[in-house]
């Protein structure tokens, strides 16, 4: 009786059980953002933002709006963490339940000792901070990237493909490295993890759109033009995170998720190119004629330009290419498909967004977030 008294209000009513508290690194990038705010949406959470910034700037979105009112309210914080400080970390998670560990260096960058410090000793500390702290569950976003080789397409490949022996850049390799550890660190001091691969994730504010939208009078096709891709709308990759979340927090599904990793992607494998198309059509740009370029010319023009940056403008702090690397064309010409099944039996993934939907969302909250910052200069 005494418990039902508890949990009842003076009205008879039963009263919603207070918020727990969950932090998520790296909160303020592309996805966490909308992390951050389905997890206040909910209305189960609180959340710690942390991030490396030393404070927090706004930007446009509903997802701005949502954290703005919850820092108000007090049903969500945000503090500077560098993921390589671990007394930052350990006070950032102290009473949290669970941790989502999205931080990780910028993937444009192919910079070895960067990716390996953030990616790997970042990942390090955060699973020795959950530790100290005593934190339940630690869910990992990872990348499909971490089984790509650079060399051979992968179709509808599922989570019993090994690591390759090498990578096609340090972003791939030290994200395979961080999620060996957080596998390895299930259940330790009563810890339980799941890693996360997400395909291709697009949606407003990430880097795809806008580059679509800079070169939208372009009709460039590099290779034959005929691979195929897992792209996968923001929303569906957070999805996943909530999903993976909820079944490690039950007795049954901690036994069958706990230490494993799943590809998580919108289950609708496209061509490339024909997605591309389609959303700079979205943009409003009209198709025109498609120009290819074979990879043979291609390749070498790539490693030119690489070698070139290195030799010669990395010395005056150029920054480095981004688009045309030898990395970039093995991403951008090589099957890359994922299956989802083992997500959708052991997490209960399913995509609430589909790959057309996602488009027309996306697209629609870029021009609009777009007209806003241009009304403001």
């Amino acid at each position: 009786m005494g418990s039902q008294q508890h949990d009842d209000d003076n009205g008879g009513r039963r009263r919603r059980p207070e918020a727990r508290w969950c932090a998520v690194t790296g909160g303020r990038g592309f996805m966490a953002r909308y992390l951050v705010a389905a997890l206040l949406r909910s209305g189960e959470w609180r959340v710690r933002v942390t991030d490396l910034a030393p404070t927090l700037v706004f930007g446009p979105g509903e997802t701005e709006e949502i954290l703005s009112d919850a820092l108000c309210n007090g049903r969500a914080t945000y503090t500077s963490v560098d993921v390589c400080n671990l007394d930052q970390l350990t006070k950032a998670f102290e009473g949290v339940d669970v941790v989502f560990h999205t931080a990780a260096a910028d993937p444009s960058k192919n910079n070895l000792q960067l990716h390996y410090k953030v990616n790997v000793v970042g990942t390090k500390n955060v699973i020795e901070a959950c530790k100290i702290c005593k934190v339940k569950r630690l869910i990992h976003t990872s990348t499909s990237a971490v089984v790509f080789d650079g060399v051979h397409g992968l179709f509808d490949v599922n989570e019993s493909l090994p690591y390759p022996d090498k990578f096609p850049d340090a972003y791939a390799q030290t994200k395979a490295e961080a999620e060996k550890l957080v596998i390895k660190a299930n259940n330790i001091n009563d810890l339980l993890t799941c890693c996360l691969r997400p395909g291709s994730i697009f949606g407003a504010g990430d880097k795809f759109i806008t580059t679509l939208d800079r070169y939208g009078w372009t009709n460039v096709t590099i290779g034959d033009g005929k691979n195929y891709d897992d792209f996968v709308y923001v929303e569906n990759v957070v999805h996943g995170h909530l999903c993976a979340e909820k079944t490690l927090s039950t007795i049954e599904g901690a036994r069958t998720s706990g230490g494993k990793a799943y590809f998580i992607t919108n289950m609708e494998p496209m061509n490339m190119w024909d997605f591309t198309y389609l959303v700079q059509e979205e943009l409003g740009y009209k198709r025109i004629s498609k120009i290819k370029i074979p990879i043979v010319f291609i390749k070498p023009a790539s490693y030119l330009i690489e070698w070139i940056y290195r030799v010669v403008f990395s010395h005056f702090g150029t920054c480095e290419p981004q688009i045309l690397t030898p990395a970039r064309v093995r991403y951008v010409t090589l099957n890359r498909t994922f299956s989802c099944n083992k997500a959708f039996e052991e997490l209960g993934y399913k995509p609430i967004v589909t790959l057309q939907d996602g488009l027309r969302k996306a697209v629609k909250l870029y021009i609009q977030l777009s007209n806003k910052d241009l009304s403001k200069r």
